[in-house]
């Protein structure tokens, strides 16, 4: 399955945000950024820039209109997050980078910026990006499933490029304690089983296909699970 396409499947039950937020969908953002600085709106974290130089591309009228429309900048921050996955849901990429930007500046702290940004990294021909999005946000909020399960299939990804041992036992590290913390991610556990497959541990990974399956049948990868019979047929016989 396509590693983005397993992302975007962890978006489900994110929710849509509060109805406040619901209300302010429409909130228009002024900027008066020199045309110089305007692209690093549009770059991951804005392009490695400090908080106030960020402010600055945003220019003086931002954060006043962010006070005018919010009881506070980490509700603002919340609300750019969820527009964020919105848009991310869309295709709409660059409006998505761009409101996780939002929600990263309006708040460093919000685990949701780094993690939809991440995700949206995970497009570049390599994770490292992503990887690094992920464990950021993964520091802020280190009981967040979503996000160990989003690092742990970026790992698995940059072994297959790269065939380093230690980013295949990241990678399955990570899955163990997203499917630990979050039993029911249907897509983790498929994750969690081709992380098994690469370790060549096949009884595991159909144990962890079967667990999958049990929560959702949409998580399945059926190429996989044809990589998977021809190293060992299914246990269970389920899938012949």
């Amino acid at each position: 399955m396509n590693y983005y396409v397993l992302l975007l499947a962890l978006l489900t039950g994110l929710g849509s945000g509060t109805a406040q937020a619901q209300r302010r969908s429409k909130v228009k953002i002024k900027t008066e950024a020199a045309p110089a600085s305007a692209a690093s709106r549009y770059q991951p974290l804005f392009g490695g820039l400090s908080v106030a130089a960020a402010e600055g591309v945003m220019g003086p009228a931002f954060l006043p209109d962010i006070a005018r429309s919010f009881p506070s900048r980490a509700e603002a921050s919340r609300f750019f997050s969820t527009k964020g996955y919105e848009y991310l849901t869309e295709g709409q990429l660059d409006t998505a980078r761009y409101r996780f930007n939002l929600a990263w500046l309006l708040d460093q702290q919000n685990p949701e910026a780094y993690r939809g940004l991440g995700i949206i990294s995970s497009r570049q021909p390599t994770p490292d990006a992503a990887i690094t999005l992920f464990a950021q946000g993964l520091a802020i909020a280190p009981a967040n499933a979503g996000i160990m399960s989003d690092l742990g299939a970026s790992y698995l990804l940059r072994y297959k490029q790269t065939r380093k041992k230690k980013d295949l036992e990241q990678g399955l590290t990570y899955l163990e304690k997203a499917t630990a913390a979050d039993p029911a991610n249907a897509t983790a556990w498929q994750q969690l089983a081709q992380g098994y497959f690469l370790r060549e541990e096949y009884p595991k990974a159909w144990e962890a296909v079967h667990q999958g399956q049990s929560l959702n049948m949409t998580s399945i990868d059926f190429d996989f699970i044809g990589e998977l019979q021809a190293k060992l047929p299914d246990p269970r016989g389920m899938f012949k």
